[in-house]
């Protein structure tokens, strides 16, 4: 019996590489100048996740501006932002400590993806001796770029979703295509869906169902086969050791969000108040037949926005928990989310994005034997029924 782990996807950036952003969207540095920054610390990312024992790591998104806006802009302030697009779109999210993180907004068609999350995987691969999987951001988010209450002259609705899917499909395509062993699409998104934050406005809009159908739209050019390794994320943000959408109920968002069809799923938990009564949900709404694919559950057992660095133990015994309520054989282990979704993070909870860096490495690396540890116990249970 094996439990699989992986991680979400970012790491925190170093402060050295935070501040090259800084002097490249000031124009003080070149870009090859910031791509020497973004290599060594992608380098430092892989050897570092290489040495926890991870099965599976990631480049830990360095070269990305966010989890969101690598398609379209080369930073997170907007420097290199895509053609058809201005920087005034509306937020995407609204934090719990009150700051915010905002989307451009689509001026004209056809869209299409500046960058592919596989043009950095491209370039990290060859950096890995271990398996190495790719995050890439969800059709439902980018939706979320066209005008809310109205069309573009010239460019519907309906024919940006269908560039959209294209665009999101070729995405996941060439991750695999460059050598991704798995691919998680980031749905943030589902979760703020079932808020309704005045501030706001597309929260209030009960969005949930069309963005399953969005992105069902993309998972169902895929064949089972290849669903397998394509998962889905979701958690209540993380960012500036902040939440978005902490206070929603997951039986809110979890018989929707098993409908898609996706292989596994990766879903934050360590945070959660009451894990049994999620871990019941998921045992309740995941699938073992995903339109040909057993849906699988990757629990999060690491909180990236708490310092304090959880025990193999405490991520033992999570998962054995877990396990009265998922099947095992369905049953996976995660962090709740990225560690750092954007490129610019200041951690305030842990001094800095360089001590922060450090713990996310002790963090992963107690998940990796903690999830040994509880699939020696579980493989031990199963034996015994």
């Amino acid at each position: 019996m094996t439990i699989p782990t992986e991680n979400v996807g970012s790491l925190p950036r170093p402060a050295k590489l935070q501040a090259a952003i800084a002097d490249y969207d000031a124009g003080r540095i070149s870009k090859s100048q910031l791509e020497t920054e973004q290599d060594a610390a992608c380098r430092d990312s892989i050897e570092r996740m290489e040495a926890t024992g991870s099965p599976i790591v990631s480049d830990g998104e360095q070269r990305a501006s966010s989890f969101a806006t690598y398609p379209l802009a080369d930073t997170l302030a907007g420097t290199g932002l895509a053609p058809n697009l201005a920087a005034d779109g509306q937020y995407f999210a609204i934090f719990a400590d009150g700051h915010h993180r905002q989307l451009p907004r689509l001026t004209g068609g056809p869209f299409r993806y500046q960058t592919y999350a596989a043009d950095y995987l491209r370039k990290s691969i060859t950096m890995a001796t271990t398996p190495m999987k790719q995050a890439v951001i969800a059709p439902s988010m980018l939706s979320l770029l066209y005008p809310l209450d109205s069309e573009i002259t010239g460019y519907s609705r309906e024919q940006f979703l269908s560039d959209l899917c294209d665009e999101c499909e070729k995405d996941i395509r060439q991750a695999f295509e460059v050598g991704a062993k798995r691919v998680s699409v980031d749905f943030t998104e589902g979760r703020l869906a079932c808020r309704n934050d005045p501030k706001n406005p597309w929260t209030g809009r009960h969005m949930l169902e069309q963005f399953i159908a969005l992105n069902n739209r993309v998972l169902d050019r895929f064949t089972a086969e290849e669903r397998t390794n394509i998962g889905i994320h979701t958690c209540p943000g993380g960012d500036c050791d902040s939440t978005h959408s902490a206070d929603v109920d997951y039986a809110d968002l979890l018989p929707s969000m098993f409908k898609m069809n996706a292989g596994y799923f990766l879903i934050q938990l360590a945070s959660e108040k009451n894990k049994e009564r999620v871990y019941r949900l998921i045992g309740e709404h995941s699938r073992d037949d995903a339109d040909g694919v057993p849906q699988v559950c990757f629990i999060g057992v690491i909180n990236p926005l708490d310092p304090t660095v959880e025990t193999p133990e405490q991520v033992r015994d999570d998962l054995v928990l877990a396990a009265k309520h998922i099947p095992v054989e369905r049953l996976g282990s995660t962090d709740d989310c990225g560690f750092s979704p954007f490129s610019i993070d200041t951690k305030p909870r842990h001094g800095s994005p360089d001590h922060a860096r450090d713990i996310a490495f002790q963090k992963i690396s107690s998940r990796v034997k903690g999830t040994a540890m509880a699939e020696e116990q579980l493989g031990v249970m199963a034996g015994a029924r």
